[in-house]
């Protein structure tokens, strides 16, 4: 997977390409981690339209993310998801766990 990080704005911007499972935890996880501090503003956006893979465990990280992210006083938005993958979010209900744009 790629994970592409840039500040717009008062935002954080992840996009992320390819298959978000298992294998991308030691990536994702602590890139993001790392970044947390250096937003600007409140919100961490994670441009999904690039994955065309998830599974449960991108799903936890996710949910660890959403954690650390309130520990800083920011907020995590679901962007861009398509096909199965906005399909497993929505079935996951993690609309209400998240804004999901």
């Amino acid at each position: 997977m790629v994970i592409d990080m840039t500040h717009a704005g008062e935002q954080l911007l992840v996009r992320l390409v390819g298959r978000f499972d298992f294998t991308t935890r030691g990536q994702f996880i602590p890139e993001v981690e790392e970044a947390l501090p250096t937003v600007p503003g409140g919100e961490i956006r994670i441009d999904m339209s690039g994955v065309e893979y998830i599974d449960s465990s991108a799903l936890g990280m996710l949910l660890m993310l959403r954690d650390k992210a309130k520990r800083h006083a920011k907020t995590v938005t679901l962007a861009g998801a398509q096909g199965m993958v906005r399909d497993i979010i929505t079935t996951a209900q993690f609309d209400k766990l998240f804004s999901i744009r």
